[in-house]
């Protein structure tokens, strides 16, 4: 076993593996981004190196400096997480020239399955099943197009290299292709530098079955198990389960198999993921996608139905060692459920948010059916550079109905104040009568309403509490009461100074989701206990209590009951951005940079024309103009931008 490796990435991945590597007895070397130099996982390892300012393609992307910090601090592997240079045939072939192990398969292994075309070629070679379609290199749109006649519409534009949905797109009328197609080329040679595109035939309610493989350099292989990630959006997992509630055991026996075989394939070593599309109509049809030459986000999910620890088996696959676990060896035990909890505003179309913790919360630490895998803690700033995930609660029970349920209770209990997140999207998503008969298939989420994304539960007894806090009609507890350590609140609660009155009518200015609301207490007083940074309030109406976590900042007050994540404005105190100009106006939806402006100032634009391509969070989106008029630019490519930032105006003809 190695003495010391090094972790070439961030946040909550970075976390884990120092994790076991802390079990093993083995040091570990962070490496971190300007962004990251005061992130938990540099604060946990026993090394940590900087690798050069936030933007990941001066840090994280380095290969030079990564090999440089491992060679510095004497690190005799390196675990490459996922994401970044995770799938980086480069950068394996950089570890093996330097002398260093890379914790992951061959440069050669890497570069085939990393490439959907020769990934497709390699797997049909050992009779694995592959979806119809066109995967030849070179192709042009016209080619492509013409191509995606005889495949038959609709189709999936795929980018050839890379992961994790970006560059890909449903077409289901042949007029939308082009469109798509250029779109598709963008996207793939912005994130992989490799615009090279293929087409398979969309497969009606496609179900997306993974199937987690290990193999070692001694020619063993075998699969963990199957997981089912069809909860998805933009082809972005949000929901992941082992194991499947589609597959019986021979369909799970054969599609474990064809893992097997495709890893066999390309002389496969370490730890992967061999994905899979299946018919909810017809689940014991199943089709190859690709293969995932790393850990995956879900992983632990595998690894709380099966005992066994992947990161654990990666290391010592690295250091040699034969894989001593048998097929027959690998049983699934209860069921497990992962849900990802994203920096994002399910209310404005998942776009990314921002900005600074307050606090972190998810659920109670001492449940044993309860994992939490997060890069986050309190007085952290959540950055466009990196990806918006920043946790995974993963919830394990005997059966899949008691797992959803108790995911449903842990995520009633968590909460990140001073980030908008999708943790009530996903109680609403996982509570759905078809979700919970295991109803499932990838376009389940890109089918939910606009009722649906903005359902909210009614904010009463969060209200109450906020009213309560904002206005300080409440009286603290004291040591001799509640038996704290302290008597006395945090500085952000001297709003207005604690009272201790009854009865009580008071009225106080608050908005909610932009609206002003009804904000009145009338009742007894709140009780109110410092907790972290915030404080728990307990306030007695209409004959019962209601509890809440309470954080307050200078422009809003966040609210974490089992109804919900509320934030309340202050607008007395508000200091947030607006959007400027009657409807007319083309604001940044989140903060990222102009990538691309598509217009001159001064051009007579139609509604829904593109006028600016804004980039973040990986993700590249187009602003349209929403009325038809001649444009005025307030911005620039290549300019990073903030939040509801004016980028341009669109000025009606009428109005000129």
């Amino acid at each position: 076993m190695f003495t010391k490796i090094l972790i070439a990435n961030r946040g909550e991945i970075a976390l884990r593996v120092i994790r076991t590597c802390q079990r093993l007895g083995v040091q570990t070397v962070a490496v971190y981004s300007d962004a990251d130099a005061h992130a938990p996982h540099v604060k946990l390892a026993d090394q940590a190196v900087r690798l050069g300012p936030a933007a990941a393609s001066e840090s994280y992307l380095k290969i030079d400096r990564v090999i440089e910090a491992a060679q510095s601090t004497g690190a005799q592997a390196i675990h490459p997480g996922y994401g970044f240079l995770s799938e980086n045939a480069q950068f394996a072939a950089a570890c093996e020239d330097a002398g260093i192990v890379f914790l992951g398969p061959t440069a050669s292994a890497i570069r085939t399955m990393g490439d959907k075309i020769t990934a497709k070629q390699a797997v049909a070679s050992r009779g694995v099943p592959l979806v119809p379609g066109v995967a030849e290199s070179g192709l042009s749109n016209d080619q492509l197009e013409k191509a995606a006649l005889d495949v038959g519409m609709p189709v999936l534009i795929k980018p050839s290299a890379g992961g994790g949905g970006k560059g890909m797109h449903a077409v289901f009328k042949q007029e939308d292709l082009r469109e798509s197609l250029e779109a598709a080329r963008r996207e793939a040679a912005s994130s992989f530098g490799d615009d090279t595109l293929f087409l398979e035939r969309l497969i009606s309610t496609p179900r997306h079955i993974e199937v987690q493989v290990l193999a070692d350099e001694h020619g063993n292989v075998i699969h963990l198990g199957e997981r089912e990630c069809s909860l998805q959006r933009r082809h972005q997992k949000v929901i992941e389960e082992a194991p499947s509630a589609l597959l019986d055991e021979e369909t799970r026996a054969r599609i474990g198999q064809a893992a097997v075989e495709t890893a066999r394939s390309v002389g496969y070593r370490g730890a992967g993921t061999v994905e899979f599309i299946a018919s909810a109509d017809n689940p014991d049809e199943f089709f190859f996608m690709e293969m995932n030459t790393r850990l995956q986000v879900e992983h632990p999910v595998t690894e709380q139905v099966t005992g066994v620890d992947l990161v654990e088996w990666q290391l010592r696959i690295g250091a040699g060692e034969e894989l001593t676990l048998k097929q027959e060896d690998i049983t699934l035990t209860g069921h497990s459920i992962e849900a990802r909890i994203y920096a994002e505003d399910p209310a404005r179309g998942f776009l990314p948010t921002g900005g600074t913790a307050i606090d972190v919360v998810f659920g109670n630490d001492n449940d044993p059916g309860l994992r939490v895998d997060a890069g986050l803690e309190a007085g952290q700033t959540i950055v466009s550079d990196y990806d918006p995930m920043i946790a995974k609660v993963i919830t394990t029970a005997p059966t899949r109905e008691e797992a959803l349920a108790k995911l449903d209770d842990v995520l009633a209990h968590s909460a990140v104040p001073g980030i908008v997140t999708n943790i009530d999207f996903l109680r609403m998503l996982i509570t759905r009568d078809d979700v919970i008969a295991g109803d499932l298939d990838t376009g389940l989420i890109d089918r939910l309403t606009e009722d649906d994304l903005a359902h909210a539960p009614q904010p009463v007894d969060a209200l109450l509490a906020a009213v309560a806090v904002t206005h300080g009609v409440g009286q603290r507890t004291t040591t001799a009461q509640r038996g704290q350590a302290t008597t006395s609140a945090p500085s952000a609660w001297n709003v207005t100074g604690w009272r201790n009155a009854s009865p009580i009518n008071e009225r106080v200015d608050l908005t909610y989701q932009g609206e002003p609301v009804d904000a009145v207490y009338a009742g007894e007083p709140a009780r109110v206990r410092p907790v972290g940074t915030g404080a728990e309030v307990v306030v007695t109406c209409c004959g019962s209590d209601h509890r809440a976590l309470v954080w307050v900042t200078p422009a809003n007050v966040w609210v974490a009951s089992t109804r919900g994540v509320f934030m309340f404005g202050r607008p007395q105190a508000d200091t947030t951005l607006g959007a400027a100009g009657a409807g007319a106006s083309i604001t940044a939806p989140m903060p990222g940079a102009v990538t691309s402006v598509r217009v001159a100032d001064g051009d007579t634009v139609e509604e829904g024309q593109p006028v600016l391509v804004l980039e973040a969070m990986k993700m590249e989106h187009v602003l349209r103009a929403p009325v038809t008029g001649v444009v005025q630019l307030a911005t620039a490519a290549g300019t990073q931008v903030a939040l509801d930032e004016v980028l341009a105006t669109v000025v009606e003809e009428e109005e000129q």
